[in-house]
């Protein structure tokens, strides 16, 4: 009995792997011998023929790894082929999607039919993929065999930023369609599955809603409200396409981005039209845009931005040579709240651009225009004609116009307040000379010029005299300019507070004592950089009337200033606040020495860097008579300064929060002398370049460190890295440089 039951699973199980084999071998010839249903057909007769045999049989080790049920084997592989079921082949799933939910069946009975699943199901005719568990299917997710437009048509529907976020983390392309999608068509979606709300009215005149209505919740109202509050940056090799995309996405749903920065560009993937488009999909609150250095942008890219963020204030382009006027005129025409509006260094940019933006954006209040060739006359007056009633702030910088164009400033900037002109070549002294006298500047409060050959001594008495409110003056690099234009101007610019000059090297020191003597009442403040004619005067001068409104004088790199027109301008000006004299190497202690002790008032800031040749006098001098005030001092490269103006300040300074003693020699025993000094709470201390100061100055160092929030002990050689460490520890609140 025995040796028949195994004979016939013997004879069960030879045809069944025959008949496999003859069917497996005819399908995978190439002549097509054998076709998938004929396959289909003869699993299912092995199928048969193996449910009379028990479920322990093993397939031999040859073939696996480890025992497998020759049930499973040709179940799995059937899955394959999607053999099982009807006699038909069909599209979709197998009712067992896992294959080690296959081990349930094992201890099925030999009876057991196989399991036809209702489900339709996908053939499929990848390959398989050996090792593992048994047989497993290497294949791709049937979602990217979908073509773009049926993937935009689902990614629509998505409801809710994170959902949407989330679906843009699976791949690249479902970011980048999803950043193709305008918020717009998302809310339409949203309010289509509103319009499904089913109202009915019952007896009791009660409504209710189905149960199968899809609501819209309060935070997914939340997110339709962008005010576009956020801000991005992206700079170098960070400012992508990709990037730009994940932000389009990504703020959508987060308040709305409301700035964005592209400083720089990838030089192999860098921004391109296609980054700008997302952000003008996904971004209507954009509200100011800065373009930087990105030359793959181009009108294209623009013109999204103006048909997509309509309400658009700042726009800002540098270096931009794919921008065209077509570009700009879109801007103009779809972004009439723009306010401001910067150019630089963009070569197709010219008139009919600025013509546009005059003509259609009347809100235009900032308008900055540099190194753009195409500019000229026609379309800046043009601009400046018609947004004349609320244009505030002009900068002009190498551009090519005439005398026409300050013509027009001086006759319509009538709302203007800021103005600035550099490198204007080809304004002559007439052109300055119109704007001043044109009368229409009576609200410019303040005007720089620099690098204007037709700023002379004529033209600038015309512009002090025909802009009555001018407060701030800066000349920078005026050689046509000389100390009685200077004076001129000061008479008649009566509401004169700030006046600064750099490099204007034809004024001497008799341009500046008058110009304090004849300012009037409101001059506060006094700048000079680098004015090479300012020189110290032999012969004795004739005592002016003080300068009693000024308030801070600066006189930095002007190396012709020595100690005698020093003491001169101390004597004009009594009641000095600020004083910065910095990089004056010619200054001794018989300089300053008058002027410190003519401010009535008390410093408050002193800056004396680079003054190689005062000694601890002029700061004793300081503390004795200005302590009470003092909050800044900065003697940074005084070499000559020693323990002893320490000893000073630790006596005097009771406000001081800054001190800069680097490059001065000064030692550790200067430090314990201040770090003992109980009223003192400093909080800024540099110590740069001390060589005196070593790690003897460990302790005094902490003790100081209780109120500091900066010290600079860089290039202190003394000082070795474990004492840094330890300070780095102790000062926990202190931000270190060494």
């Amino acid at each position: 009995m025995l040796l028949n039951l195994i004979l016939w699973i013997l004879i069960i199980s030879f045809a069944a792997a025959t008949l496999l084999a003859v069917n497996l071998l005819l399908f995978a010839l190439p002549g097509g011998f054998c076709s998938e249903e004929h396959l289909h057909f003869g699993l299912l007769w092995v199928l048969k023929l193996c449910s009379c045999l028990p479920s322990s049989i093993p397939v031999p080790y040859v073939l696996f790894k480890k025992p497998v049920p020759l049930f499973v084997l040709i179940y799995k592989f059937s899955l394959k082929y999607h053999v099982l079921g009807d006699d038909e082949f069909y599209p979709g799933g197998s009712f067992c999607p896992n294959p080690m939910d296959l081990e349930r069946f094992w201890s099925i009975g030999s009876h057991v039919d196989v399991y036809c699943p209702p489900s339709k199901r996908v053939r499929l005719s990848t390959p398989f993929a050996f090792g593992g568990s048994y047989f497993e299917q290497d294949k791709k997710p049937s979602i990217e065999v979908l073509p773009d437009e049926c993937l935009f048509e689902i990614l629509r529907r998505v409801h809710g930023g994170k959902e949407r976020s989330a679906c843009a983390c699976v791949s690249k392309r479902w970011l980048m369609s999803l950043s193709s999608i305008r918020l717009a068509e998302i809310c339409k979606s949203k309010s289509q599955a509103a319009d499904k709300v089913v109202v009915s009215s019952k007896s009791n005149s009660e409504l209710s809603v189905s149960d199968d209505v899809e609501m819209i919740t309060c935070d997914e109202e939340q997110e339709l409200k962008s005010d576009g509050y956020l801000t991005r940056c992206l700079e170098g090799k960070k400012a992508t396409d990709t990037r730009l995309a994940a932000i389009a996405v990504g703020t959508s749903s987060r308040g709305g981005l409301g700035k964005l920065s592209i400083r720089g560009s990838n030089s192999v993937r860098g921004v391109t039209n296609l980054g700008l488009s997302a952000i003008a999909r996904g971004c209507p609150s954009l509200k100011a845009l800065s373009l930087w250095n990105v030359p793959s942008v181009g009108d294209e890219g623009l013109l999204e931005i103006a048909k997509g963020c309509p309400l658009l204030e700042k726009l800002d382009l540098c270096q931009c040579p794919s921008i065209s006027n077509q570009g700009l005129i879109a801007v103009a025409k779809s972004c009439p709240n723009l306010t401001a509006l910067n150019i630089e260094s963009c070569s197709k940019i010219g008139n009919e651009g600025l013509q546009a933006i005059g003509r259609f954006c009347s809100n235009l209040q900032s308008i900055s225009i540099r190194d753009c060739p195409l500019v000229g006359d026609h379309g800046l007056s043009s601009l400046l004609s018609s947004a004349s009633a609320v244009l505030t702030k002009v900068k002009l910088h190498a551009l090519n116009i005439t005398d026409f164009s300050l013509a027009v400033i001086g006759h319509y900037g009538k709302a203007i307040t800021n103005l600035n002109l550099s490198g204007l070549q080809n304004v002559s002294e007439k052109g300055f000379w119109v704007m001043g006298n044109a009368q229409g500047l009576q609200k410019l409060i303040s005007l720089v010029i620099t690098s204007c050959r037709g700023t002379t001594d004529v033209s600038l008495e015309a512009i002090g005299r025909g802009c009555a409110n001018l407060k701030q003056m800066c000349l920078r690099k005026c050689c046509f300019v000389s100390d009685s234009g200077l004076v001129a101007f000061a008479k008649v610019a009566g509401s004169l507070e700030s006046l600064q000059l750099e490099e204007c090297n034809r004024v001497t020191q008799a341009g500046i004592i008058g110009s304090l003597s004849n300012c009037g009442t409101k001059l506060k403040s006094l700048t000079l950089v680098k004015c090479m004619g300012i020189k110290d005067i032999t012969s004795e001068a004739p005592m002016l009337s003080p300068c009693t409104s000024l308030r801070s004088l600066s006189i930095r790199n002007c190396p012709g200033v020595g100690s005698v027109s020093l003491a001169m301008v101390g004597k004009l000006c009594p009641r000095l606040h600020h004083v910065d004299l910095s990089g004056l190497c010619g200054i001794t202690d018989a300089g300053i020495l008058p002027l410190l002790e003519c401010c009535e008032e008390g410093l408050v800031n002193v800056n004396l860097s680079g003054c190689l040749n005062l000694t601890d006098e002029v700061v004793r001098t300081l503390a004795r008579l200005h302590g009470a005030t003092l909050e800044v001092l900065n003697l940074d490269g005084c070499r000559k300064i020693s323990d002893a103006s320490l000893l000073a300040i630790a006596d005097n300074c009771l406000l001081l929060s800054d001190l800069d003693l680097s490059k001065s020699a000064i030692t550790d025993s200067g430090i314990s002398v201040l770090s003992y000094a109980k009223p003192i709470n400093l909080l800024v201390l540099s110590l740069s370049g001390c060589s005196g100061v070593s790690n003897r100055s460990l302790n005094f160092l902490k003790k100081l460190g209780k109120t500091l929030v900066g010290l600079n002990i860089q290039q202190c050689k003394s000082i070795s890295n474990s004492t840094v460490e330890q300070l780095v520890e102790s000062l926990w609140r202190c931000d270190i440089l060494a």
